[in-house]
């Protein structure tokens, strides 16, 4: 077993190559969320530094991410800039309050579509935002929505500025030469320098071109590891925090089990989930913004060799270390760079074989999923997961409320299969899978309603039934009844004792279970026919 000091040599170089992505992505972040260039250097130094030591995961790289950038920028522009790290406390504990209810686990309901579909929309949102930057509009274009300005901004492309826009297509096209063809060499560590030094010379006339600059847009960014907040509680950030930390919560837990899943190793979420709380708590109080473990950095901190959680601290110390020799230099870096490495960031959050997986084997979750990112761009993206939710409920209920069920027709009188032939066919067998409640107990009443003339024994099997509530039981007492006053021999088979508990009251159940009719296997069930048939044959 390496010690602590092998431990850190050996996580040196992954931490250090996510330190030095993280400073040009996370100052990008923080301006698409609505915050300053220093703001998001503090959040990735101390919220990265807190979850790596204070987390349950051994490779999650914590930050400003996009999938909060589109939820901040909107409060940052509703409450002002100065909310955030007062957001960044309230979320952290409310997500240590969620640590201690444990739960977490409801949050994680909220199914991948859902989920997807609310990762595409937040990146539309940061693209659309983008626009301005990438066509060199001095100033912001206005509009409702965001949907709507995506209009607008369409109607403005003939007074876009070409060398802007030039700018942008290239860079962008140099962070996808990079990803696809030197992925282990992150592309913005090289293009941002030159970036910067491109933007130095458009601010002192060495080249023909003129570019937005951070420093046109905050002025010269100062030296800063930390920045006191303005602590002004206002009652209005409670609901805020509240979404804030429900979307760390999920994207954090996320991100660990896809490293898990590519690391052949198990994180401590419990664990996980107090470093994300700590981490957010003590960002606010340093000035930073909310934060939340960031995927892609996440994956490339795995693709670089990490193998403990001294890599993400590592890494924050690095972005430190920047942020006190060199990041004053980061002023020169135009904003159609930035615009670049961010739409470039949209892109690697989208996962497109989960869309195309959707569109082939599930429809009805592949239009959840644009529904949601629909709603995300054009009302607010808490609206749109909350909606995603309660849609695939809903099609989780009507799936559900068909009865899962499986028929078969049989000949007992003859001991011979007759599936497809259901004239010959005298004994049904029925199949009950998955869990019978007040949602599906009517339509497992109406199959067993029509069932053909020419059945006399029916076998209700429910070895498969796992669950069962108060309307589930007394529906299938009611349809035992039903069975036996048209004359129908029935048998039961299979009920657990959880099942049973439902039932044992019911005079049908007691007086089946007397006269042998509730059986603990099929065979046993077909015995018990051919024998209720011998009978009617003796008396007849």
């Amino acid at each position: 077993m390496m010690s602590t000091l092998q431990q850190i040599r050996a996580n040196l170089l992954p931490g250090i190559t996510v330190g030095l992505v993280s400073v040009p992505i996370c100052i990008s972040l923080a301006v698409a969320s609505g915050a300053t260039p220093v703001m998001g250097i503090i959040t990735a130094i101390w919220a990265g530094f807190v979850a790596s030591l204070a987390g349950g995961s051994n490779f999650n790289i914590t930050g400003p991410t996009g999938v909060l950038a589109g939820l901040l920028s909107a409060y940052a522009l509703h409450f002002g800039i100065d909310c955030l790290p007062i957001l960044a406390i309230l979320s952290g504990i409310i997500i240590y309050g969620c640590y201690q209810l444990r739960l977490e686990r409801y949050l994680m309901f909220i199914p991948s579509s859902a989920l997807h579909g609310f990762i595409l929309g937040i990146a539309g949102m940061i693209i659309i935002n983008q626009m301005d930057a990438v066509l060199g509009f001095a100033t912001p274009t206005k509009a409702p929505n965001l949907v709507a300005k995506a209009f607008a901004i369409a109607h403005l492309l003939p007074q876009a500025y070409l060398p802007a826009t030039g700018l942008f297509l290239i860079f962008f096209a140099g962070l996808m030469f990079f990803a696809f063809k030197f992925p282990r060499l992150p592309g913005a560590i090289v293009l941002a320098p030159l970036g910067i030094f491109l933007g130095y010379c458009s601010s002192v006339g060495l080249i023909p071109w003129s570019f937005q600059t951070l420093s046109s847009k905050y002025g010269t960014i100062d030296t800063a590891i930390i920045q006191m907040p303005i602590f002004q509680f206002r009652f209005a950030y409670i609901i805020p925090a509240f979404c804030i930390a429900g979307l760390s919560i999920m994207e954090t837990l996320v991100s660990a089990r896809i490293a898990d899943t590519l690391t052949k190793t198990k994180h401590d979420q419990r664990q996980e989930m107090l470093g994300l709380s700590l981490s957010n708590i003590v960002t606010g109080f340093a000035g930073g913004i909310p934060a939340t473990a960031a995927l892609a950095r996440t994956a490339l901190n795995i693709r670089s060799g990490c193998s403990n959680k001294f890599s993400g601290a590592i890494a924050s110390v690095c972005v430190g270390l920047i942020a006190l020799l060199a990041l004053p230099y980061f002023s020169f870096l135009p904003l159609t760079v930035i615009a670049a490495i961010l739409v470039f960031v949209s892109f690697r959050m989208l996962q497109m074989e989960h869309f195309i997986h959707l569109y082939k084997h599930d429809k009805k979750h592949f239009a959840l999923a644009l529904i949601v990112a629909f709603v995300t761009l054009y009302d607010d993206p808490v609206v749109g997961i909350l909606l995603g939710a309660v849609m695939a409920m809903l099609i989780l209920m009507e799936k559900f409320s068909r009865g899962d069920h499986e028929i078969v027709l049989q000949s007992l009188q003859q001991n011979i299969s007759t599936e497809a032939d259901t004239v010959k066919s005298d004994t049904l067998v029925y199949s009950i899978k998955g869990p019978m409640a007040y949602i599906n107990a009517r339509a497992h009443r109406k199959h067993l309603d029509n069932i053909p003339a020419t059945i006399t024994n029916v076998v209700i099997d429910i070895h498969d039934m796992h669950f069962i509530d108060a309307d589930g039981a007394e529906t299938l007492v009611d349809i035992l009844q039903a069975l036996q006053i048209k004359n129908v021999t029935t048998v039961l088979v299979g009920p657990s004792p959880r099942i049973v508990h439902f039932l044992e009251d019911s005079k049908t159940y007691k007086t089946m279970q007397q006269q042998g009719f509730i059986c603990a296997t099929l065979n046993d069930a077909y015995f018990r026919v051919h024998h209720s048939i011998a009978e009617k044959n003796v008396t007849i």
